[in-house]
């Protein structure tokens, strides 16, 4: 492992980060703050929802906009750089093993879905107003908890982006990643599918379904919400299998 030439890398990708911040941060909340807005702030405000559904839908949203933003990061460059620019051929004759450039872009990739995580924390409090009741009383669980979110995100674009043609992303966003949303327990807690017990857990297969309840865990403890450990053991177990798969795609797309 050479640690100059990775961290060489990964200052890189920063810069390029940092120029686009704004078309990034855009991106990346337009859609979790319009849904928000709309769930969070019109439907309470007007009464069609209880204002405790803030608290219950806060989490969920910032669960989103890491995934999107931890994918996005990581699965559309390497879409281009396989197949449209060319431009991994300069980074594979970087001097440290192949697998290290997977291994530096899911790093990029979390750094990102960290970032679009925690700023959707104030806008999103903003944009639903009073009633929003959330906790930090465990700062260690909910960082930690946050790392693996960020790394499902990210190990799952290395996936994607490895998997997938560039003439197939329309499919990847319509067929992966709205029904993940849908159905990922990010606008409602798992527990509320206890009326369709096949399709409670039928969802479990969805990481985005530990993300959004882990997250609510440890936001907002008061709301129903699936046992922690068991959340946590989840999703390290999705970021190992995700991070593995992602490496082999990768090295052998490297490799053709």
């Amino acid at each position: 492992m050479n640690w100059k030439t990775f961290y060489a890398l990964l200052s890189r990708d920063g810069q390029v980060a940092r120029r686009n911040l704004i078309p990034t941060l855009v991106q990346n909340l337009l859609q979790p703050l319009l849904l928000t807005f709309v769930f969070g702030r019109v439907l309470t405000t007007s009464g069609m929802m209880p204002p405790a559904y803030k608290s219950i839908l806060l989490p969920g949203i910032m669960a989103i906009s890491m995934v999107l933003a931890g994918v996005q990061a990581v699965a559309m460059p390497l879409i281009a750089e396989f197949q449209f620019t060319r431009e991994i051929e300069d980074r594979l004759l970087a001097p440290m093993e192949t697998g290290w450039l997977a291994v530096e872009k899911v790093v990029a990739g979390m750094i990102q879905a960290l970032v679009a995580g925690l700023v959707v924390i104030p806008a999103a409090w903003l944009t639903l107003g009073r009633g929003v009741t959330i906790s930090f009383a465990h700062p260690f669980e909910f960082g930690v908890m946050c790392l693996l979110v960020a790394g499902f995100a990210s190990a799952g674009g290395l996936l994607l982006g490895c998997s997938v043609g560039q003439t197939q992303i329309g499919l990847m966003f319509s067929l992966v990643l709205a029904p993940m949303m849908m159905f990922g327990c990010a606008y409602y807690p798992w527990s509320a599918l206890k009326a369709f017990p096949g399709l409670q857990y039928a969802v479990l297969i969805n990481p985005l379904v530990y993300a959004s309840e882990g997250l609510r865990g440890v936001l907002a403890p008061q709301v129903p919400h699936m046992n922690l450990f068991a959340v946590l053991g989840a999703l390290a177990v999705i970021d190992v299998v995700l991070m593995v798969g992602g490496l082999k795609k990768f090295e052998s797309k490297a490799v053709s």
